[in-house]
């Protein structure tokens, strides 16, 4: 991390519009930078650098909050009409501003089901989720804005709070099994930092218009189950097969569990030289571990 302020600091203002977990990491390595970075969250806030977007109520930002805006990141999902919220509400003030970047977070599942195949950037996107259908729609309205747009397709996200420890701690644990069943997954300080790293080496590197940020090694969800209750020193609980929990879940649990893909991230890593903070789920768990 030694030469990152370099090409980004004070000078760079970036907005970061949803700032849900990714965001809110984006957002605070920004600021160890030196950067400015403001986030929107939809409801008051006490942070100095949040300011209110909420769609849907309509209550939108002060035209103030972009003067000066270098950046931007949207991690906002598509409205209920599967529009994007960013752009209906700001396309014509952020066509005004002299934008170096704009950063659009979707979703791996844009590739749909592949059978447990690899997809990469070069692939059709083929969603099967009515949720990934909007989000595809979403990514060509950015694609169409003409604004300096870089789409990250991201699989399953995890992190410090947010992984399969924390289900088991909370007891909010299925052990599900399903053959041949395989997931792929990215630690949000890889995303933070995939992006970081772009944008350090824009001048150097060419530039794609759709990334895909994922670890190197996609495997079965009990395989991430079973490690984590290694960690912990515990038993796993038999595992219940697919078959007979499906219909006790959730729609969009049963959802996750209808789609089967492999997602390549040679684009970033091999083309680009992005290294990996977390090249797989073990080193990226035992973070989580060790920060829980």
């Amino acid at each position: 991390m030694k030469n990152l302020a370099s090409s980004l600091n004070y000078k760079n203002k970036f907005l970061i519009l949803g700032c849900g977990f990714s965001g809110s990491f984006f957002a605070k390595t920004l600021r160890k930078l030196g950067c400015n970075a403001l986030t929107s969250s939809r409801s008051e806030s006490n942070d100095p650098n949040s300011f209110i977007f909420n769609s849907e109520n309509g209550e939108v930002p002060d035209k103030k909050i972009f003067e000066g805006v270098t950046h931007i990141l949207s991690c906002i999902p598509p409205d209920k009409n599967g529009n994007d919220p960013v752009l209906g509400n700001f396309k014509n003030t952020l066509k005004s501003l002299s934008l170096e970047w704009v950063g659009y977070l979707s979703t791996t599942g844009v590739y749909g089901n592949t059978k447990g195949g690899w997809v990469s950037e070069i692939d059709q996107p083929n969603p099967f989720q009515k949720r990934s259908q909007k989000r595809l729609n979403c990514e060509k309205e950015w694609i169409e804005s003409g604004l300096p747009v870089q789409i990250f397709r991201l699989p399953g996200i995890y992190g410090p709070g947010r992984s399969t420890f924390d289900a088991i701690r909370n007891k909010k644990i299925r052990i599900i099994s399903k053959k041949n069943q395989v997931f792929s997954r990215i630690h949000v300080a890889d995303i933070t930092n995939a992006i970081i790293y772009l944008l350090q080496n824009k001048n150097s590197l060419k530039f794609y218009q759709i990334i895909n940020i994922a670890d190197d090694e996609p495997c079965s969800q009990i395989e991430v189950t079973q490690y984590c209750y290694d960690l912990l020193g515990l038993q796993m609980p038999k595992p219940t097969l697919f078959e007979d929990a499906k219909d006790e879940l959730s729609p969009i649990a049963q959802s996750f569990w209808m789609e089967n893909r492999r997602v390549s991230n040679k684009l970033l890593c091999e083309t680009l030289g992005y290294k990996l903070i977390y090249k797989n789920y073990r080193i990226g768990l035992k973070n989580c571990y060790l920060n829980s």
